[in-house]
């Protein structure tokens, strides 16, 4: 195999690994079963891409808070009574949420071909304890927003992230241009778009490198792994 062009790959994680968007669709849909009322799941998905970045840019407060603010206002902008003492169904919905089928495939290549990994996210270090049972590799670097106070696109996962690794040959890959590309391109960070849904980006910026899925990624950075 040839040299390797990176010693450590990181990862976005919730959209990136992990199916987010399926996980809040059934979170809705059951906590609209329980309440016996109608939801539209793809009307409360397109709302919380929306609802959960304007609640993660004000005064820091956790992503399990974080959630339970993004639900609570969902619920008001669709007409949808949800009494506090439900708000908290999709954090606890969360540990359930699975990884794309590319995933772990492309996780196994990459620690078999002697890459270290890691994953910088904007979430809680419980809630990814969680998560990270259903991922197949050990996560050598971990940066969460519970630990810098953040949440992406603020530079401080980026810059926790580089003080850790030191000097080693760093890529970062993720799925959200706006939270992750955009602030690694304006800090010098190699970045690999993985780009599921084709999009365009929204200042017309490009990254180094763009990929639809993890197996494209894992393709490129070992191609000659089992």
């Amino acid at each position: 195999m040839r040299d390797r062009p990176y010693d450590v790959v990181t990862f976005d994680c919730y959209g990136t690994l992990i199916d987010w968007e399926r996980g809040i669709r059934d979170a809705f849909s059951a906590a609209a079963a329980v309440a016996r009322l109608p939801v539209d799941p793809e009307a409360a998905l397109k709302l919380y891409v929306e609802v959960e970045a304007t609640v993660e840019a004000g005064t820091y407060r956790s992503y399990r808070a974080v959630l339970a603010e993004t639900a609570r206002r969902i619920a008001a902008r669709l007409d949808w009574p949800l009494p506090d003492s439900r708000a908290g169904f999709l954090a606890d919905s969360l540990p359930g949420w699975r990884p794309f089928p590319d995933t772990n495939p492309a996780l196994r290549r990459l620690s078999d071909a002697g890459y270290r990994l890691g994953i910088l996210s904007n979430v809680d270090d419980g809630l990814l304890a969680w998560t990270s049972r259903h991922l197949a590799a050990f996560f050598e670097t971990v940066v969460t927003a519970q630990q810098v106070g953040s949440y992406k696109p603020a530079p401080a996962h980026f810059t926790r992230a580089r003080s850790l690794i030191g000097e080693m040959r760093w890529l970062h890959a993720a799925q959200s241009y706006h939270h992750d590309v955009a602030p690694c391109r304006a800090l010098g960070i190699p970045v690999a778009w993985i780009n599921r849904k084709g999009e365009t980006a929204a200042d017309g910026g490009s990254p180094e490198h763009e990929f639809r899925t993890l197996g494209a990624l894992a393709d490129w950075l070992a191609p000659s792994s089992p």
